[in-house]
């Protein structure tokens, strides 16, 4: 699996709207002579015990004219905890290569319901409906400082109560792998994605992403998804580990 030097992490979590909705809205600029391929992907998961299921996806590449890969769409499937954790750290270790050639700048975008995350301290005065934030972490490179820049720095949080979001922060800071995360906040219990706020904020995401991978965004070309219901009931383990 050979990926260009800028890798978007689509997470199927929950009902996989998010990552569905940003794959299929972003498409080769039209005068960037691009082409796209796919190709799946299986990583084994023996090493944690686990026999029976892999580290399975989808990557679909952006390859320039030159024939080189400018950009890699990322897609794991979705996998609950532990199984989570092992599926994301060989993803991320694949990603991080063996150290004799540079990493990848990772980007991974979320959404994620406002109350999932308990921030150290509240801020004064209204706050904005929508909010997005960007986290740098490991290395910086030219695309990590590009994206950050653009974006408002995450507050800090004493809490998190999203499985992805916290599992990605873990790995990325133990592997030091040049990554950028987006959190798009929205004050909904439940990010569904079929909503006002969460479309708003996907769209901002997605601009964003577009806007240092040389692609387009088409909000009329975003893949629509039913809403499922909450993992809320599923979810209270994470209390255990703040």
């Amino acid at each position: 699996m050979k990926l260009a030097e800028k890798v978007i992490l689509l997470l199927n979590g929950g009902d996989g709207a998010v990552a569905a909705a940003i794959a299929g809205g972003l498409h080769p600029n039209p005068n960037a002579g691009f082409q796209t391929t796919k190709e799946s992907f299986g990583l084994s998961l023996e090493c944690y015990g686990i026999k029976d299921r892999m580290a399975s996806g989808e990557v679909i590449h952006f390859v320039d004219s030159n024939g080189r890969c400018e950009v890699s769409l990322l897609l794991l499937e979705n996998y609950e905890p532990p199984i989570l954790a092992c599926a994301l750290n060989e993803v991320l270790l694949k990603l991080a290569g063996d150290g004799h050639s540079p990493a990848p700048t990772v980007i991974v975008p979320f959404v994620v319901p406002e109350s999932k995350l308990k921030r150290e301290h509240r801020y004064s005065g209204k706050s904005e409906k929508v909010s997005l934030y960007g986290m740098k972490l490991g290395p910086t490179t030219d695309v990590s400082e590009s994206l950050s820049s653009r974006l408002q720095k995450s507050p800090q949080f004493s809490q998190i109560l999203h499985e992805e979001l916290a599992v990605v922060l873990h790995l990325v800071n133990v592997m030091k792998l040049p990554t950028v995360v987006l959190i798009g906040l929205t004050d909904q219990r439940i990010s569904s994605k079929n909503t006002k706020e969460d479309l708003e904020v996907i769209c901002q995401i997605a601009e964003h992403l577009a806007s240092v991978s040389s692609l387009t965004f088409s909000k009329e070309k975003m893949v629509q998804s039913p809403t499922k219901t909450s993992r809320d009931g599923q979810e209270a383990w994470r209390a255990l580990y703040g």
